[in-house]
């Protein structure tokens, strides 16, 4: 960079916080978005005069220890900052405690969420201006980071900001179309099916093994998924073969009672393909929300302008962890092409052949960084030269205009 300012990457999330320096592979530290504050201070209002109650705090894993004895709160909601006197407690912490830098002598990348308000930006802007001193700021939209990141991808056309992004991490799963950088805020489309659902789905099909302890049933079911689920390619089918041959399917898992400190030894059959099945099933988790996945992104790019629908089937990104199960993306890309083609050859049908019949190109970008998608495009961005010198707004512009700069992204066009 032209400016010498090395840049750090901060992804707020409203299960965890991502943070590293720009150009490196995985994020240096990933804590939880809790926030700990001191219960007797706040309620006697001992330590006000002396000014120790303001440090009086804890952030992530510290403050889940200390939930006892301080007050636990979540000051991200659904991706949106909802209290800003704790976040900024937060984003203290994790510059002096943990990254260890002085913010004068940094830029940063942090991250929002689609549908962010500008007045949120600049209530960003103000905090790292005005409290932190910061050498730079830009704030980017988390959907164009996962596009950024899916570049790695070997099915990758070209370094371009257009395509649909499915987020999928604990709580929630996000459809966003992007264009040229810009997110079309009408069409995103959600569904409150993840990865917490896919563990509880789990752990009740698993309440049947007498051997598993019932503290640690939760953190149990949540291992063997992440180490053995996987998607297959019809469900139907995968239960017939499992039938027909439960030992080339049961996996066991070995665990330690954290009361007894005994062993413990759990199987997990059935559930390693049915869990991530919900995804394409939801029927089978829940009856308060029946649309498959596929068929909402198919809804979310035929709500988008009919000049972009081609980019949008041809580049879908996937990000988080609970698009990490294997065979997701091929099942994905099956179901979204089939859906599509579908639809072509119906109008083909009605229109007595005048609609031509051409089949729909549609890609699913898959690569090793699905996890910390967000984190690793706003790595990877951040490392240009652009970054300094077209994106970032520097201490110098807040100082002469004010926190509105934020308002506005000046490369990616978002309003």
């Amino acid at each position: 960079m032209s400016s010498g300012k090395p840049a750090i990457v901060i992804d707020v999330g409203t299960g965890y916080t991502k943070m590293g320096y720009a150009g490196t592979e995985e994020p240096s530290y990933m804590i939880p978005t809790t926030f700990g504050g001191n219960r007797t201070s706040s309620q006697t209002g001992a330590g006000k005069k002396d000014g120790l109650a303001d440090l009086d705090f804890y952030i992530g894993k510290e403050a889940l220890a200390k939930q006892k004895s301080y007050g636990l709160s979540y000051p991200v909601k659904h991706g949106l900052i909802e209290n800003w006197d704790e976040m900024e407690k937060y984003w203290s912490q994790t510059l002096y405690k943990y990254l260890h830098c002085d913010p004068e002598e940094h830029y940063f990348l942090l991250t929002e969420p689609p549908l962010n308000t500008p007045e949120n930006r600049e209530q960003t802007a103000e905090i790292w201006f005005e409290t932190f001193n910061a050498g730079g700021i830009y704030i980017a939209v988390q959907a164009v980071l996962a596009l950024c990141a899916s570049w790695r991808s070997k099915k990758s056309l070209s370094h371009e900001l257009t395509g649909t992004v499915v987020d999928s991490g604990d709580g929630v799963t996000h459809v966003i179309p992007v264009s040229d950088g810009a997110v079309i805020a009408s069409a995103i489309k959600h569904i409150p099916v993840a990865g917490r659902d896919f563990t509880n789905f789990t752990l009740n099909m698993m309440k049947t093994h007498d051997k598993m302890p019932a503290g640690d049933a939760l953190q149990v079911a949540m291992k063997m998924k992440e180490q053995h689920a996987y998607v297959c390619k019809d469900m139907l089918r995968e239960i017939v073969a499992f039938d027909a041959s439960p030992k080339d399917y049961i996996k066991a898992f070995t665990g330690m009672n954290s009361i007894n400190h005994k062993t413990f030894e759990v199987e997990m059959g059935y559930e390693r393909f049915l869990a991530p099945e919900v995804f394409f099933h939801p029927e089978i988790y829940s009856s308060d929300f029946v649309t498959p996945l596929p068929e909402l992104v198919d809804h979310t790019i035929q709500a988008c302008p009919i000049d972009t629908r081609k980019s949008l089937y041809r580049n879908v990104v996937l990000s988080g962890g609970s698009t990490m199960f294997p065979n997701f993306a091929k099942r994905l890309q099956r179901d979204i092409k089939r859906l599509a083609n579908d639809r072509i050859k119906y109008s083909h049908e009605k229109s007595g052949g005048r609609i031509p019949m051409t089949e729909l190109e549609c890609n699913v970008l898959s690569h090793d960084k699905q996890r910390y998608a967000v984190w690793y495009g706003g790595s990877l961005l951040s490392s240009t030269a652009e970054f300094a010198t077209a994106m970032v707004h520097t201490r110098e512009d807040y100082l002469e205009w004010g926190p509105s700069i934020c308002r506005h992204n000046p490369v990616l066009g978002i309003n």
